[in-house]
């Protein structure tokens, strides 16, 4: 999640200060991507600088407040309604590490497999864990369903990393056989 653009979502219902919007990032997101408060304050330095925010007075505390601006709002709703770009995924570790350790000597690639499998699965139950309570506190507290989403796209990633290890796996099989 672009946390630029997730911070001018949470300025939407009205103007907020750092700290609070870290928070709110924190929960909207499952506390799945935490935030520092340098890292809030130096993009709502760059917002404002881009025109996108504007500081709007100070809260009982003294603590200065930040409002979306037009310009906001429509680079907001420009984000809401264009899709997540796919043409350049991301550098993925994972992928990087088993690229790197078929021609490594004295690695033995399906070992680093079986030792991600095992880190995967873990964190799979942790996340199917997480889902059942939040699904369970839905009901009461509609909120939870943003953090629900969260965890769901967890699930399914944590899943595609699973299956997609049993590919690595079978093919380092296969690649062994042909090779003896």
């Amino acid at each position: 999640m672009s946390i630029r653009h997730g911070l001018l979502a949470l300025l939407e219902p009205g103007a907020r200060y750092g700290s609070r919007l870290r928070t709110e990032f924190e929960k909207r997101t499952g506390g799945t991507w935490p935030l520092n408060v340098g890292q809030v304050y130096t993009t709502l330095g760059r917002l404002e600088r881009d025109g996108l925010v504007v500081q709007d007075g100070v809260d009982d505390a003294d603590r200065v407040l930040y409002a979306l601006t037009d310009a906001g709002r429509a680079e907001l709703r420009a984000w809401f309604a264009r899709p997540v770009e796919r043409a350049s995924p991301p550098r993925d570790e994972l992928a990087i590490k088993l690229a790197m350790a078929v021609g490594a000597p004295g690695v033995d690639v399906r070992e680093v497999v079986g030792v991600q499998r095992r880190h995967v699965a873990e964190a799979l139950h942790d996340y199917v864990r997480q889902r059942a309570e939040a699904l369970a506190r839905t009901h009461e507290h509609p909120e939870e369903t943003a953090r629900l989403l969260v965890l769901e796209q967890l699930v399914f990633h944590a899943e595609a990393e699973s299956r997609w290890l049993d590919i690595c796996e079978a093919r380092l099989l296969r690649l062994n056989r042909a090779g003896e």
